[in-house]
């Protein structure tokens, strides 16, 4: 299934096209700025966020551990897309029990990750309309706060459409359509 160049570092089966890898790795840059506002807050910066009283919305106990939850789970989900342009994203790694050493079909890559950039795609409309339509989803101490969270947040409208190219290109080198 995989070929080696070298006799030591596995490769893909077919050559990943160059954008496709430089792609995977801007994904978890995409998702980091906001994940470094939520560990802020978690914190306890406010990041300029005002709560109802217009005081400084500061995060605490469980509140801020979710945070951290999101951000962690959030890079990892981001990390993921690396598997549609590596060798265990064609044969799956042998220390796992069950699967370990089998080859994985393209379906069982392209269509999950096809909805989940489907799925990115509307949370990111739908959670930053308000920004887009020239709203606030949240209230903020300033312009500059605001334009900092827009800042912080406006990559994850990237992540959907590149998650998406990504599958696209999965897609075509596995099913033999694509060469070189």
């Amino acid at each position: 299934m995989t070929i080696s160049t070298s006799g030591l570092e596995p490769v893909t089966q077919r050559r990943v096209p160059r954008w496709a890898e430089r792609l995977a790795h801007a994904i978890p840059f995409m998702v980091l700025p906001s994940g470094l506002w939520r560990l802020a807050v978690a914190s306890g910066f406010s990041m300029g966020g005002l709560d109802d009283a217009g005081r400084p919305a500061v995060v605490h106990g469980w509140g801020a551990a979710y945070l951290v939850a999101v951000t962690l789970l959030s890079e990892v989900i981001a990390l993921s897309g690396f598997a549609l342009v590596r060798p265990w994203g064609e044969l799956t790694p042998r220390w796992l029990p069950f699967i370990g050493g089998r080859p994985v079909r393209p379906t069982a890559a392209t269509v999950p990750a096809t909805l989940g950039a489907v799925a990115l795609i509307l949370i990111w409309t739908v959670g930053f309309w308000d920004v887009w339509s020239g709203g606030q989803s949240s209230r903020m101490a300033s312009p500059f706060w605001a334009a900092v969270f827009t800042a912080c947040y406006a990559p994850l409208n990237l992540w959907g459409p590149a998650l998406l190219a990504l599958a696209w290109a999965y897609h075509r080198r596995r099913a033999g359509r694509h060469r070189g």
